[in-house]
């Protein structure tokens, strides 16, 4: 397995996962996830590949098949009136194929990141989990993430 940059290639991989993605967050959130939709479509994805400022990172087999992924995104907030002007790698979503899970895979994504982040000299890493997602939770706790801040609603 490698991990590396995301090619347009790997688009059919990628919208894999992202489905998979949608349906965990579907059956958790009905209410707010639509069935059978994906976060970007084709076009955005390769707007993304592009951007030198969203990396995805995918992690490939010996066949170049998709077996996870990691979409972040670089986050500043320069001359801002009450946050400092620190650089941010948020990962907007990792995902690991299925069937692939307890591989080490997610964790292999991860690490990948961690070390993009520190070569790009960033302060931080952060993302969001939703509450509905326990494993993800404590994939992320094992990663050595802690919680940064916690959202909340009520239902009207």
């Amino acid at each position: 397995m490698e991990i590396r940059r995301a090619e347009e290639r790997d688009l059919e991989g990628i919208n894999r996962l992202l489905m998979q993605v949608c349906l965990v967050h579907h059956k958790g959130r009905p209410d707010l996830f639509r069935y059978g939709a994906k976060k970007y479509t084709d076009e955005q994805l390769k707007e993304i590949i592009r951007d030198a400022q969203r990396p995805i990172f995918v992690a490939a087999d010996e066949n170049q098949n998709i077996l996870g992924y990691a979409f972040c995104i670089f986050q500043q907030h320069k001359n801002d009136n009450i946050l400092t002007d620190i650089k941010t790698l948020y990962i907007d979503d990792l995902c690991v194929e299925e069937n692939q899970r307890g591989q080490h895979i997610g964790s292999s994504l991860y690490q990948a990141v961690y070390a993009f982040a520190k070569q790009n000299y960033c302060y931080n890493v952060t993302l969001n989990v939703w509450s509905l997602n326990e494993s993800a939770i404590k994939f992320y706790e094992a990663c050595g993430l802690k919680p940064q801040k916690i959202g909340m609603e009520v239902i009207l």
